[in-house]
């Protein structure tokens, strides 16, 4: 019990002491708006992308191993999804708010805080199943987020031949799909492995990303939307951080999965509400005020939530 506790705050603290570093560097006015929001795009844009593209290209992984976990992935997030819809329509009365509930419930922060607590906790190999795990569900949750977020539109010109082609231009410029699909074309084509400067300059792009990415979550977290919760934004994220890393563990074992691919699923379900959530909530005319208190509360508290249920899969021998 003692391994497993410690196994659980192992891959949960150094997450938790950057983003404390990034709050702690906002509120001492050491960092401001302009260079979270600067760093996030570089990060975004260059940082992630090259770290998913090189733990891609240099693993060893069998990817045709994954599919066991890509439909549990797929899967838990059609049940959140669904279950969050018609929780919803019965009890949330405001077109504003429903998508952004929605979204709360069933997109998960897999890039930045999955993807770091997998690496805590399983290095190199973890991090190479992971990203390929990131990248099929990214899709999905894109397709679904406009989907739900599209009911509120009062717009003429908006149908959905146009919302099909805003998701198709989502899908095709987010750096880290492509990124991804390079690794696999990469690894599918009789190519040199790469090396020198190309991959030094990758493997130092790669290694900024995470800490960076981390740091940004922590300066960017707002206590007074965190502790301005409304009832919905706390059923949002009772959703989020207590629903869905239980539908992860049920389906996973449904799944006969264990060890590395187990933990992968857990802690990329469970992580918190994803970042852009928030964003694409206020591109669509969703309730962004309901959409930062459920960010902001399930970032915090969401990976205490994470330690926990590691914790407990670890006694059992399951992750």
């Amino acid at each position: 019990m003692i391994d497993a506790i410690i196994f659980a705050i192992t891959i949960v603290l150094p997450n938790l002491f950057l983003m404390g570093l990034g709050f702690f560097m906002k509120k001492r006015g050491e960092v401001s708006q302009t260079f979270i929001d600067q760093a996030s795009y570089f990060v975004f844009n260059y940082c992630l992308p090259a770290l998913l593209f090189f733990s891609v290209v240099d693993s060893e992984v069998d990817y045709a191993k994954q599919i066991t976990l890509i439909a549990a992935g797929i899967l838990i997030t059609f049940i959140l999804f669904i279950g969050a819809e018609l929780y919803a329509k019965r009890f949330v009365s405001d077109p504003a708010d429903q998508g952004v509930f929605v979204q709360g419930i069933f997109r998960s922060n897999m890039a930045i805080i999955g993807l770091a607590t997998v690496a805590n906790a399983y290095g190199e190999k973890g991090l190479s199943i992971g990203a390929v795990y990131m990248g099929i569900v990214t899709i999905l949750f894109n397709i679904l987020a406009v989907i739900t977020l599209s009911r509120v539109s009062k717009s003429a010109e908006d149908t959905w031949t146009s919302r099909t082609l805003m998701v198709v231009k989502k899908l095709f410029t987010n750096p880290l799909i492509l990124a991804l699909l390079a690794a696999f074309a990469y690894k599918a084509l009789p190519l040199p492995p790469i090396t020198g400067v190309i991959h030094t300059t990758g493997d130092l792009l790669a290694a900024v990303a995470l800490p960076l990415a981390l740091i940004c979550a922590g300066a960017s977290i707002d206590l007074k939307s965190m502790f301005r919760l409304s009832g919905l934004s706390m059923q949002a994220s009772i959703g989020r951080i207590v629903i869905a890393p239980i539908v992860a563990i049920v389906v996973g074992l449904s799944f006969g999965l264990t060890g590395v691919h187990m933990g992968v699923l857990f802690l990329m379900v469970a992580s918190p509400t994803a970042a852009a959530s928030y964003v694409m909530a206020k591109a669509m005319g969703g309730n962004d005020v309901l959409a930062a208190n459920i960010l902001a509360f399930t970032t915090v508290v969401g990976l205490f939530s994470m330690a926990i249920g590691a914790a407990l899969l670890r006694v059992f021998g399951l992750m």
